[in-house]
């Protein structure tokens, strides 16, 4: 928007910025053009804009994409943006506070928005943390947030932002911004950064939730040595220094983020290619095939089972917290059936000459690295839905946090069952189809009065 333009409008509403909302409307259209072009939206992909205020950048998005919607905190543009954009769902919230998860049913979103800088490290935090069905994100931010995102290791910059963001998110500083270019001018200058997702397999596969513990701890007292900040969390820790060519003195700024990936993975840190090798070993498990009334007939590789599709035995895991949430997990990319695919908290075969129960509570143990009373709860026959699998359905209550083997989980996150309903709606096909026959049953059956 002009300069001009933005100033009657706000004298026809009779509105002047808030500094406590952090307001700096952009008012060179040159540049409002350029920064949705960042975003590279294609006609019909769903975005969002945080904190539209008066339109500059909403009006550029809105031409690539009809399928926007925008996220405005002050209520004294709602009735402005209303106006000015009425094709588009409008939410009056605070940024930081919306249900990311509420976004999973309109599928992949990218996102854009001239963040306040008083709560825009808040707003990153929120729509990077895992699960997001974010891909990809372009914000303008204090020149300063920019910077420590796209830091580089032994700089004053780098530390627990660069990391934790960086771990799952490629960050680039795309352009500084000059204060002249927004009205009122800010005291600083601003940077416009674009998110992308980062290819895992560039990285050491490690569980995200223990690498974000121990990267905050390593920078708590970043002029400390590593070794003395977690060394009481990861046992080795002196040794896995120096197996990663770095002293034994060594500071947290001083690692790559590789060489973090690795060290939360543990002392034998896996590779990319070893996941690979890890899913083919799976192959040759052994599984009992059964007949058409569940008894063993035969013993088979896993590998063979699945190619022929004969019947055999699995176990599914509900594991709920106590507000009710079901976690589900996102099948690691190296799975031979539904990679990538959301799916059941915890679920598994049953190898040849086990049972169903037994197996439930290793499972639990090996996907998730937590024990819990497990109770069975419904059960599928087998059909081409399961991959011809018979299935007993169990449910399990705990709150985390779980550790998550790179191997057989690429993420998870808690939904509520609301969530998850329209989520199935929407977009079937982001499931296993296992867990929708898991689904289907549970919201029928016994699990359904136990949902509450």
């Amino acid at each position: 928007m002009k300069l001009s333009v933005i100033q009657s409008t706000l004298a026809e509403f009779g509105l002047q910025p808030t500094r406590s909302l952090g307001q700096n409307f952009l008012h060179d259209q040159n540049l409002a053009e350029w920064i949705v072009q960042q975003l590279d939206l294609q006609p019909g992909e769903a975005w969002l804009e945080i904190g539209p205020g008066l339109g500059a950048l909403t009006e550029y998005a809105v031409k690539r994409s009809e399928a926007g919607a925008l996220i405005e905190k002050d209520d004294r543009l709602i009735e402005y943006l209303r106006g000015r954009f009425p094709g588009l769902p409008l939410m009056h919230a605070d940024a930081a506070q919306v249900d990311v998860r509420e976004f999973f049913p309109g599928g992949p979103l990218k996102v854009l928005g001239n963040l306040p800088y008083y709560i825009s490290s808040q707003i990153l935090f929120h729509f990077t943390a895992d699960p997001s069905p974010v891909t990809n994100l372009v914000f303008t931010l204090q020149k300063e947030l920019a910077e420590r995102l796209s830091a580089r290791p032994g700089t004053g910059e780098y530390g627990a932002l660069t990391l934790v963001i960086g771990r799952r998110w490629q960050a680039k500083y795309a352009r500084t911004l000059p204060a002249s270019v927004f009205v009122p001018a800010p005291q600083v200058e601003s940077a416009v950064v674009q998110l992308t997702p980062r290819d895992p397999e560039t990285l050491p596969p490690c569980d995200g939730a223990r690498f974000e513990r121990l990267v905050k701890l390593g920078f708590s007292q970043r002029r400390k040595q590593l070794r003395k900040m977690i060394g009481e969390d990861l046992p080795g820790c002196v040794a896995a220094l120096v197996a990663l060519g770095l002293p034994e003195t060594a500071r947290a700024e001083e690692l790559s983020l590789e060489q973090w990936c690795s060290l939360a993975a543990g002392p034998e840190p896996a590779s990319t290619v070893a996941m690979a090798d890890l899913a083919q070993d799976l192959h040759k498990e052994l599984f009992d095939v059964v007949d058409e009334e569940d008894r063993p007939i035969a013993v088979a590789t896993r590998g063979h089972v699945h190619a022929q599709g004969l019947r055999h035995r699995a176990i599914h895991i509900f594991v709920f917290n106590g507000r009710g949430e079901l976690f589900l997990q996102r099948r690691s990319r190296w799975k031979d059936v539904h990679p990538l695919r959301w799916d059941s908290s915890a679920a598994g075969h049953v190898n040849a000459g086990q049972e169903y129960d037994e197996t439930a509570g290793r499972e639990l143990t090996e996907e998730l690295g937590v024990t819990a009373d497990v109770t069975q709860i419904g059960t599928i026959a087998a059909c081409p839905g399961t991959g011809w699998e018979f299935v007993r359905i169990y449910r399990a209550e705990h709150e985390g946090p779980f550790l998550l083997p790179p191997a057989e989980i690429e993420s998870g996150g808690w939904f509520t069952l609301e969530q998850i309903e329209r989520w199935i709606a929407a977009r079937p096909q982001d499931f296993a189809t296992g867990f929708l026959e898991c689904w289907a049953v549970f919201r029928k059956g016994e699990g359904m009065a136990n949902d509450k």
